[in-house]
């Protein structure tokens, strides 16, 4: 059994084992054997200084270029060399010239019923530089129309059997040599032109789709380099992309599309390969080219405040609300030390989430983190607001932070804080409710109609030019612009003295319109309610209380 074992062993590895046949290396074939043995139809290479063997039809020969004959006389015509292999050997026998050796005393010859023998003259070489001579034959050829003879010529005197009749090239106009050369459109001349157009390499297909996509590639990346700057100018002022209409026929095509056009009315680079001038398949304003470029330049934003942070510690930052879709969008502000010690808030992300569970907030915040090679370990604090999915003390937010990093104290947002304590202390005083619902009221009625706004506006504009004049008010950059009442908001306790400010800078101007509305009002309800208004601002209650807030501005602003 064992011997059988070892005898099938050797069977196996016998039948794998490539034959000596295989092996061996291919002798050498000279060229003209290769075209003698091959037919016309069979796939044959040319490779410089490597041997060739007979293939079959399938496969490729090799051929040495330094095996071409060159004697015009005793060398193969193109016509019969393989299709394949014609450009290949046209190139190399231009590359070597035609064939013109100088000997020392070329043979004499009686041609004809000459009486007297002659030879061929080297100086010939010098008025016909297409010339070549056969020492084998004694004769004279046409390189060029050698070089591009694709079949069996019905005149074979200058291509295959060669001119000897010396006599006839010094006949003036009837030279044998001049009359082949004929006129410019002459098969002669066509070669010639041939010639020259073959060792022409610009001229070259591959050459000419080489440029052209060189071309192509540099008007691409100049259209993609106009969409990344207009994308960068419009976010970085904050500006929308999309237009309502974004079509051709459009008057107004939106911020992007209307950008690039200006773009390039600027470059008449830019404005000859962008928009309608550039081909459908490749315009790089499409929106989802748009968003790409955003996402690119908002991840290289978030990669420069990553390295910012480096390995300090850090805290976060985080809210939720839902946006004009009703969908759920987080917040995420990281506040750090950075490398020169200054104390640095980055807002850094907003991220869309299905649901404001404490266990999806927390998910998608550290989604966030270790994409970012940002470790919870080196987490240091939390703020949020008073939410219990926020700061649930068990399953909160801020409680599942501190299971993983028992150093993420949280702290409640202070802002929030102040507002749930300005807006519960002013409910339960009467005296400041009564103040703000008539703030809410006298604003309502001025910001209800456009007349009485537009009137706001042009009462504030002289009494601001009044005081000026007079010395009442300071002049400054931005300091005498022409605003508007603002309303407060029950949840933001800013917006409450930001609409007490506006009455302060506004308020001879908000008494003149009233007066208006109280004269020209619509209705009777109107210009009661305006008459009521007049009578709550000429109050002492209501004075007392903006000259209590006159007084903490100013001591702000000292």
């Amino acid at each position: 059994m064992e011997a059988q074992g070892k005898e099938r062993g050797k069977t196996l590895f016998s039948f794998f084992k490539p034959s000596a046949s295989a092996t061996a290396t291919p002798t050498p074939t000279p060229i003209n054997e290769v075209i003698a043995e091959n037919p016309s139809n069979v796939d044959v290479e040319i490779v410089e200084n490597q041997c060739v063997e007979p293939i079959s039809k399938v496969q490729r020969v090799e051929i040495d270029l330094n095996t071409l004959e060159r004697d015009p006389g005793i060398r193969i015509p193109i016509w019969q060399h393989p299709v394949n292999l014609r450009d290949d050997i046209r190139r190399a026998y231009i590359k070597m010239g035609p064939y013109q050796p100088k000997l020392a005393e070329y043979p004499r010859t009686i041609y004809g019923s000459q009486t007297q023998p002659r030879r061929f003259q080297y100086s010939w070489f010098e008025n016909f530089r297409w010339l070549e001579y056969s020492p084998k034959k004694n004769s004279v050829f046409c390189f060029p129309c050698f070089i591009f003879q694709n079949k069996a010529p019905l005149h074979s005197a200058l291509t295959i059997d060669g001119f000897n009749c010396w006599k006839r090239v010094n006949d003036g106009i009837r030279c044998p040599l001049l009359t082949h050369m004929g006129t410019p459109n002459s098969p002669h001349s066509n070669a010639v032109q041939c010639v020259e157009e073959l060792m022409k390499v610009t001229g070259h297909i591959d050459k000419v789709l080489n440029t052209q996509s060189s071309e192509e590639v540099q008007k691409n990346r100049l259209r993609l380099k106009t969409t990344i700057e207009c994308v960068r100018w419009l976010s970085l002022q904050a500006c929308a992309l999309r237009g309502h209409d974004e079509s051709p026929t459009s008057s107004n095509r939106g911020n992007f599309i209307e950008m690039v056009r200006f773009c390039g009315r600027l470059n008449d680079n830019i404005g000859g390969i962008v928009l309608e001038k550039a081909p459908k398949n490749a315009k790089y304003t499409s929106p989802t080219i748009q968003k790409e470029v955003l996402h690119i330049l908002a991840d290289r934003v978030r990669r420069t405040i990553r390295e910012e942070v480096g390995d300090a510690k850090f805290c976060i930052l985080v809210d939720e609300a839902q946006d004009a879709s009703n969908k759920e969008q987080m917040s995420i502000i990281f506040r750090f030390v950075d490398r020169f010690g200054i104390l640095t808030e980055r807002f850094f992300e907003i991220v869309q989430v299905p649901n404001t569970t404490a266990s999806t907030l927390k998910k998608k915040i550290s989604d966030v983190l270790s994409r970012f090679n940002l470790s919870s370990a080196n987490l240091r604090g939390q703020g949020y607001d008073g939410a219990s999915n926020m700061s649930g003390g068990c399953n909160g937010l801020q409680a599942l932070f501190l299971k993983e990093c028992p150093y993420a104290y949280y702290i409640h947002c202070f802002a929030h804080r102040l507002q749930l304590a300005l807006v519960g202390a002013s409910s339960k005083e009467v005296s400041v409710w009564l103040f703000f619902s008539k703030l809410s009221t006298i604003v309502n009625l001025i910001g209800c109609s456009p007349k009485w706004h537009t009137e706001l506006h042009s009462v504030q504009s002289i009494e601001i030019a009044r005081m000026v004049t007079s010395g009442e008010r300071d002049t400054g950059r931005g300091i005498n612009q022409i605003g508007n009442l603002h309303r407060s908001d029950s949840t933001r306790w800013s917006s409450h003295f930001d609409s007490i400010c506006s009455l302060i800078d506004m308020y001879g101007a908000t008494m003149s319109v009233l007066q208006s509305i109280v004269e020209e009002g619509s209705s009777i309800s109107l210009r009661g309610e305006a008459a009521g208004s007049l009578i709550v601002m000429e109050s002492f209650d209501f004075i007392f209380t903006l000259w209590q807030q006159d007084v903490h501005v100013n001591s702000k602003t000292r």
